[in-house]
């Protein structure tokens, strides 16, 4: 049980909102929430914070003995595996005691002297919030561009740096995504730019060095769709990307000629999802095309890219999803899923073999990584699993041998994969469709019903959380967690029609089937609903507020973080980043069809005088993706409406966005205050 202190929570002020769409009125008493230059505002949210530091400081020492514990079994002077490109070996690297990567690379061997990129320490001084994204070497090397934001709310400025001399240009470039690719002249970067309210990525710009003026390369006009821009592992092409939800179109450009036009590979077609790669005089071709659910790879000439000369090469497979391709000179490396497992098939170009490589166990990961040379034998792929920490692997596709380049360290000497048992159990949802679940748990539980279980999910855009290994995690399930991840529909987990089948109007299916997977872990004695938790993030958090008023019984606790919640008003704010390009996700609210199933499951409008279970809520004030007024506006009709005096917390980082804290170990802060929070409902205290 957890100790609440007697202090009185804030009370937000109610300002009736009128909202009418399809002869529908809904009263929104929180709308005056979304000013963050009112000061109300940004005092109600310092209210919350200060009310959340009360009830849980009994805690705070506990919170700092797990965030000792678990930043004692990262190694934190650390580097990555180093990739060769373009004549360089490229290394990311952690220092102890510093929060940031450092980017170093050497010249033709890992024998020659180390040459400083960017020491992300150096650059974070000063700054509450620092990240560094897309770093991108001129065919030269002598040149790198790269992105800033110092906000969180993922709008970046472009830099590029001299190698030779250490010098930071002039070319400073705002709003942008914060990725460019050079053209082959080492002159030339192509970029995106964002809307300024909307932040979409709706423009490619060319930039010359030295220029003060850059020009317009693509816009796209569609606010359903965003546009990025790239260079083909083959270095012979910049592609220009224009997708949505649903379709896709691709603009190809000679990376010889920066000065040329873009021309159109193939036109969208709406519902035709495509990928393309070059190789050779073809380029290769993942699609959905003629109705091919899961995918099938197909190829066109350099010369005919038109859909009508697209050829066949790997047949559409009713029971095996195809994620991805790596090319390699003499190799077809193929990504693909069965039975929500990973898998990796490796063809040579010439037919003479064709095989996958072995896994033995169904609560694994497994994925291709860094492969960005194009003529070698050598592929790298990562593996994980539930009780079995990382591993870059070698493997030399010519010789079938591998080498494991780097296993991931679990310092502090206790951690022994042989005490954690993984299984995969399924459960059957409403309508009898088996839903899988990936549990782990410490050696020794009994199946008694009273061991806390925290059971966590996504559910959504056809993004697959698979079964991998958390360092964090060991804290929960050393002391009798079970941690269970449910794979519900909306994720990919058993193919594309998974997907499908939880999203539009088939979205309740996300939120039955965590229910489902609840009762199941109940009926098998995992556990009790005086001992379960839920936990989702985002999207995720949209699952949470759902299932708890869907059936808030099941649940002891449940943590949202940054919880899309308010669905039916944001879908319908189409000035809000993202909207315009949810519609193919969610649906159009101002169709009333649409309009109508959300507001059947949107947590914020479905909120009822009724128990719930307690509840932590974490937001960002800067949050691009999940405006912090969702779960503030949540949390303050939460309080208004529910009948329990179980706690209720809201956490808002006042200088983070989406992704929460940027420091390397800042992070954890938070994972440890939201463990503190599941331990001590549970009476566990160290």
């Amino acid at each position: 049980m957890l100790k609440k202190l007697n202090v009185k929570y804030p009370i937000a002020k109610k300002i009736p909102h009128k909202l009418e769409i399809h002869d529908d009125v809904r009263i929104d008493n929180y709308f005056w929430m979304k000013d963050r230059d009112n000061h109300e505002v940004i005092d109600y949210l310092k209210a919350e914070n200060d009310y959340c530091d009360q009830q849980m400081s009994h805690t705070k020492e506990f919170q700092k003995e797990l965030f000792q514990e678990m930043k004692a079994r990262i190694k934190e002077d650390d580097s990555s595996v180093p990739y060769k490109y373009n004549g360089y070996w490229y290394i990311t690297k952690f220092e102890k005691g510093k929060d940031y990567p450092i980017y170093t690379r050497k010249k033709d061997t890992l024998e020659n002297p180390e040459e400083l990129l960017f020491d992300g320490n150096e650059m974070a001084k000063g700054q509450s919030y620092f990240k560094i994204v897309g770093i991108s070497i001129s065919s030269d090397n002598k040149l790198v561009s790269y992105g800033i934001d110092l906000t969180g709310r993922r709008q970046y400025t472009i830099h590029i740096k001299n190698l030779e001399t250490n010098e930071i240009l002039k070319d400073n470039i705002e709003n942008t995504t914060g990725s460019s690719s050079w053209a082959n002249d080492n002159q030339t970067i192509f970029y995106t730019k964002k809307d300024q309210v909307t932040l979409r990525a709706y423009q490619i710009f060319k930039h010359k060095l030295g220029a003060t003026k850059d020009s317009l390369v693509f816009e796209e006009d569609d606010a359903t769709f965003g546009v990025t821009v790239y260079k083909t592992k083959s270095r012979k092409y910049i592609i220009i990307a224009c997708y949505s939800t649903l379709t896709n179109e691709y603009h190809i450009l000679n990376a010889d000629n920066p000065d040329g036009k873009f021309q159109l590979f193939q036109e969208r077609i709406r519902g035709v999802e495509y990928s393309i790669s070059h190789y050779k005089d073809y380029f290769f071709i993942l699609t959905n095309k003629d109705k091919s659910t899961n995918f099938k790879l197909m190829k066109t000439s350099i010369n005919n890219t038109f859909i009508d000369n697209w050829e066949e090469v790997i047949p559409h497979r009713k029971n095996v999803l195809i994620e991805n391709i790596d090319i390699f000179k003499e190799y077809l490396v193929i990504s693909e899923r069965n039975n929500g497992l990973n898998k990796i098939r490796i063809k040579r170009w010439d037919n003479h073999e064709d095989y996958h490589l072995p896994f033995d166990n169904e609560t694994y990961t497994c994925y291709t990584t860094t492969n960005i040379e194009f003529d070698t034998d050598v592929l790298r792929y990562g593996y994980n699993a539930l009780t079995t920490p990382a591993s870059i692997i070698e493997y030399d596709m010519k010789t079938k041998s591998k080498k494991v380049l780097k296993e991931q360290e679990i310092l502090g000497g206790k951690f022994q994969k042989e005490n954690y048992v993984s299984e995969r159990l399924w459960a059957k949802a409403e309508d009898g469709t088996k839903i899988p679940i990936s549990i782990v748990y410490k050696k020794g539980i009994k199946k008694n019903g009273k061991n806390p279980l925290l059971q966590y999910s996504y559910g959504s855009y056809g993004s697959t959380v698979d079964p991998y290994f958390s360092t964090i995690r060991l804290s929960l399930l050393d002391r009798g967690f079970i941690y269970a991840i449910a794979h519900v529909r909306g994720g990919e987990y058993l193919g594309r029609k998974w997907y499908e089948d939880g999203k539009l109007l088939n979205k309740k299916n996300t939120f039955s089937d965590f229910l489902a997977c609840s009762i199941e872990l109940i009926k098998q004695r995992y556990t009790s609903s005086k001992h379960l938790y839920a936990m989702g993030g985002s999207a995720g958090g949209l699952l949470i507020g759902a299932i708890i008023n869907e059936a808030p019984e099941l649940y002891n606790g449940v943590i949202a973080a940054v919880p899309f919640v308010d669905v039916v008003t944001t879908m319908l704010d189409d000035s809000i980043p993202l909207t315009t390009g949810e519609y193919d996700e969610w649906g159009n609210p101002n169709d009333k069809l649409y309009y109508d199933y959300m507001k059947s499951y949107s947590p914020y409008d479905n909120v009822d005088a009724k128990n719930y279970p307690n509840m932590l809520v974490t937001s960002g004030l800067h949050d691009s993706q999940v405006q912090y007024w969702e779960p503030s506006k949540w949390v303050a009709k939460l309080r208004d409406m529910k009948t329990d005096s179980n706690a209720l917390y809201l956490r808002t980082n006042m200088e983070a966005g989406h992704g929460g804290a940027s420091g390397r170990f800042e992070s954890l802060k938070e994972d440890a205050e939201e463990f503190a929070f599941l331990l001590h409902l549970e009476g566990i205290k160290t």
